[in-house]
């Protein structure tokens, strides 16, 4: 018999590579992330629908745009997350610090100190 099968369940579990079942877990939680953000920001209209030409030349787009990535951001940090997309985007469309506190119950300040180095470093790539 090879060692293999001498093996446990439990040391099975404690051994087997779980990099591909780690990669769908985060693959499902962005998804449904996403899906959540949308039923509390709103989804667009599609484009070349009155409600998409009617939204044309105001600011209603990056408003909706805003909401989705604080939602989003909200969403994330409740989960247990890591913030780090939602926040690029969210300094990306120029988010203040002040409202990324708001949003995580925080002071300005402790948003800036926790996360501003991360974000700088995918932003100034």
């Amino acid at each position: 018999m090879s060692a293999s099968e001498h093996r446990t369940p439990v040391d099975h579990a404690l051994v087997v590579d779980v990099t591909d079942a780690a990669r769908a877990v985060t693959a499902a939680a962005v998804a449904e992330l996403d899906r959540r953000a949308d039923a509390v920001a709103g989804v667009p209209p599609l484009p070349g629908t009155p409600e998409w030409e009617a939204e044309q030349g105001t600011d209603g787009p990056a408003r909706r745009e805003t909401a989705w990535q604080l939602a989003a951001f909200r969403i994330a940090l409740a989960a247990g997350l890591d913030p780090l997309p939602q926040l690029v985007g969210l300094r990306g469309i120029g988010v203040s610090w002040e409202t990324v506190g708001r949003a995580a119950g925080i002071t300005r300040q402790s948003a800036h100190e926790r996360w501003s180095a991360r974000v700088a470093a995918v932003l100034d790539r």
